[in-house]
């Protein structure tokens, strides 16, 4: 008898031969990882392989080239210097590190007095007095008198910027410099000098005289080696920059009677 076709169905559904073998497989779920034990992590620090080790010679690599640049940076600040500029460097942190214990010691000395009680009120009204005495100073609402030194700045050629005279109000104030003022102008936090369009010199608005004279009172010698390092306001005004000159004179006694009038709050309020 001959033999009966299949269907249509069983046509479609039927596989191939050999087609089971060539049949995709699906993927079976990763494993999770499992966490490494601390017997494997150091048995792996014993025995890095070579990856970690290119990485480890170039961060220390890198290191020592931060290390080096760091310090020669440090060493060249101090190896242009002459031995007279080091001494008064020396100097000026022996006077500052005077002060700061004298200033530690008198505070203790308050705190003491404030604690035992034993006029105990005498005492803050003294020390609120003393501390609105130099507030009045820092803030130039008050003439002062006492020791400092007069700067003369002769500029012949018109070259005296405000970033040199700025530079220079900061190396006094670092040196101790209590009260500042150039010419019959008074110098506080909000000072500013400028060049007004018609290139004139100014301080606070104010037309600066010449030869320009800076007021700074404060210890005298310690303000005078102030101006003398090197790249510092003397070396600055009679080099080629500037090329004028300078005279420091140290005074025992002298008056600033220039003040200034503090501007009224707009948003500020005591409370």
């Amino acid at each position: 008898m001959p033999e009966r076709e299949p269907d249509a169905e069983e046509a479609v559904s039927a596989p191939a031969p050999g087609a089971e073998d060539d049949a995709p497989v699906a993927n079976p779920e990763p494993s999770p990882l499992e966490p490494r034990t601390w017997r494997e992590i150091g048995a792996d620090l014993l025995r890095p392989g070579r990856s970690q080790v290119v990485l480890a010679v170039i961060l220390l690599l890198c290191g020592l080239g931060v290390t080096m640049q760091i310090t020669a940076q440090r060493d060249q600040r101090y190896s242009t210097l002459r031995q007279d500029e080091l001494v008064a460097m020396l100097d000026d942190v022996t006077g500052e590190t005077r002060r700061l214990e004298s200033d530690i010691a008198t505070l203790e000395r308050t705190r003491d007095q404030l604690a035992t009680g034993a006029d105990a009120d005498a005492v803050a009204r003294a020390e609120a007095h003393r501390r609105l005495d130099a507030l009045e100073l820092l803030g130039g609402t008050v003439p002062a008198r006492g020791p400092g030194i007069r700067i003369t700045i002769s500029d012949p050629q018109g070259k005296l910027t405000p970033e040199i005279l700025l530079n220079a109000v900061e190396e006094l104030r670092d040196a101790g410099a209590e009260v500042l003022a150039v010419g019959d102008v008074r110098l506080v936090a909000s000072s500013a000098f400028t060049v007004s369009t018609t290139g004139v010199l100014q301080v606070d608005g104010h037309a600066v005289a010449r030869p320009l004279v800076i007021w700074a009172m404060g210890d005298r010698d310690t303000l005078a080696e102030a101006t003398r390092f090197r790249g510092g306001l003397v070396s600055t005004i009679e080099g080629d920059r500037v090329g004028g000159s300078v005279v420091v004179t140290k005074l025992d006694t002298m008056d600033i009677n220039a003040t200034v009038i503090p501007k009224p709050m707009r948003f500020g309020r005591p409370v």
